[in-house]
């Protein structure tokens, strides 16, 4: 047979999915699988969204715009506009999913061969996204012991090279539910001013900030209005993941310009998304502030359940609906096989998500998964019973001695 490109083989695994075989077999032995390994929320879809698709009166499904549609890019420029963005329809290149406005800013951005740096852990599809532009991931390690807080200005600068060409974050963070404080993105702004670089940040989380805290946009900064570019969807913020649609943002119109090439070889985005997501802003703030209320229950039931089992640290995520924890074993990767291939309490186990394939770094993570709080609270419980029950019993557990994370 013929040979298979390069860049194929070097496209890496989603940790997220690739334990999914094993979870399909342990279906077939008729065990309850609890999916804690993806982003997927039980949260129910606003029923204006629904309603939008379902009062559908076209004879035709056609395509729209290569930027999305005037009506809906109207929408959500009225939409950002009430956060203070200052946007117009212009503004925003309407795109299938968050997904691909990040490979449009990577490929609008960068040539191959260049250099974004981005703290780690991170979303793991930044790995495939930089693989399909043909740029280099710098990673900037951040820790589980300060919460996965951003690194020290001082190890980005180590970092930056003639090749540089941008920096990402994920605010608030998938992996690791971290919260950026305004005083961190303002160090953050300060050497993108010094060195001239893109700041991407991926802000799709917004609505899911707890505790008080606030959510603080690169596009409310002054002075890098043309270095900013924000990615959204409407897959967490609704509950529509399935919509697969996504905004790429940005006040830099050559940089627009240049993305909008690239979405026209694509020709458009999702109809029938679109119209679900010009429902979708809508949306009441009822909706937002049950979903936010329920979070942070089944945030707090979660952590507080994984810290008490002994072994485990893990910190409380600021926003999102994800957890990095800590576990005690060797190879976490090879734990979150074992729970699906051998392991079964009252004939159910869970699926969490190695988070290796979080960094870039080679060897970091391997102690660590990522949890997604996306199910129920009862389904929690449940989840993490298994969890501990699992660890009483798993042949390569560590013992650990020292004080847990508190």
């Amino acid at each position: 047979m013929p040979d298979l490109s390069n860049r194929g083989q070097k496209m890496p695994e989603s940790p997220i999915r690739k334990l999914v075989p094993y979870a399909e077999a342990a279906k077939k032995k008729g065990r309850i699988v609890y999916h804690l390994n993806i982003g997927q929320p039980d949260i129910e879809t606003p029923q204006v969204a629904l309603d939008a698709i379902r009062i559908i009166d076209r004879k035709v499904i056609e395509y729209s715009h290569s930027a999305g549609g005037i009506g809906y890019r109207t929408g959500l420029a009225d939409y950002y506009n009430q956060l203070g963005f200052n946007l117009t329809a212009e503004d925003i290149l309407v795109t299938t999913g968050g997904s691909e406005a990040l490979i449009f800013a990577f490929q609008s951005c960068m040539n191959a061969g260049d250099e974004v740096i981005i703290p780690e852990p991170f979303y793991a599809n930044y790995n495939g996204f930089s693989q399909i532009a043909d740029v280099n991931i710098i990673p900037v390690t951040s820790s589980i012991d300060n919460g996965f807080a951003l690194p020290p200005i001082s190890d980005f600068e180590k970092k930056i090279t003639p090749k540089t060409k941008a920096i990402v974050i994920c605010n608030p963070g998938n992996p690791t539910g971290y919260l950026y404080s305004k005083e961190e993105l303002e160090t953050l702004k300060e050497i993108v001013k010094k060195h001239d670089l893109y700041l991407i940040a991926d802000e799709v989380y917004r609505e899911f900030c707890y505790d008080g805290k606030t959510h603080h946009s690169v596009l409310n900064m002054k002075g890098i209005e043309q270095n900013t570019i924000v990615i959204d969807s409407v897959s967490k913020r609704y509950s529509m993941c399935g919509a697969r649609i996504g905004a790429f943002i940005t006040k830099n119109k050559e940089l627009l310009a240049v993305a909008l090439k690239y979405a026209q070889a694509r020709l458009s985005p999702p109809t029938l998304g679109q119209i679900a997501g010009e429902g979708a802003l809508s949306t009441p703030q009822s909706y937002f502030d049950d979903v936010v209320k329920e979070y942070v229950s089944r945030r707090d039931l979660l952590i507080d359940g994984l810290n008490n089992i002994e072994g485990i640290k893990c910190p409380k995520p600021g926003g999102a609906f994800y957890a990095i924890a800590e576990l005690p074993v060797k190879d976490a990767e090879k734990f979150c096989q074992w729970l699906l291939e051998d392991f079964e309490y009252k004939n159910q186990t869970v699926m969490i998500a190695p988070a290796a394939g979080f960094y870039a770094t080679k060897g970091l993570g391997k102690k660590e998964v990522r949890i997604a709080y996306v199910l129920n609270k009862k389904s929690l419980l449940n989840a993490i019973k298994c969890l501990s029950e699992a660890l009483k019993v798993y042949p390569e557990r560590i013992v650990v001695k020292e004080k847990q994370f508190s």
